[in-house]
């Protein structure tokens, strides 16, 4: 089974930056498509980046801009860079493949965004 790991949340300040991290175990994590998903308080989880094994990315357009997503395929490691981070972005992050969510998620990284 696949273990996904997520870390590197934080509180910081508006117009601060994070950089979430999220260590994926198994040998099909180079042929796997990755997502950074957020899930606020109430709100549905939703995806926020993507990025094929290929490299390809795509963003939400509420963090377009913004966010910066990459891969290390020899660390197994997906990547989130987050800039000028609003309160809005306020969410417990999450990892998982894309288009379609592995049936089961990791932990999470919550990141808090203070006015």
């Amino acid at each position: 089974q696949v273990e996904l790991v997520e870390s590197g949340g934080g509180l910081v300040q508006a117009g601060g930056s994070l950089r979430l991290s999220c260590a994926v175990s198994g040998s099909i994590f180079s042929i796997m498509s990755m997502g950074w998903y957020r899930q606020a308080p109430g709100n549905q989880r939703e995806l926020v980046a993507a990025i094929t094994n290929g490299g390809r990315t795509n963003y939400a357009d509420s963090v377009k801009g913004r966010f910066t997503i990459s891969r290390d395929n020899a660390k197994n490691t997906v990547y989130l860079q987050m800039n000028s981070l609003k309160p809005e972005d306020t969410a417990v992050y999450y990892c998982n493949s894309q288009p379609r969510p592995l049936p089961y998620w990791g932990q999470g990284t919550r990141v808090t965004v203070s006015p």
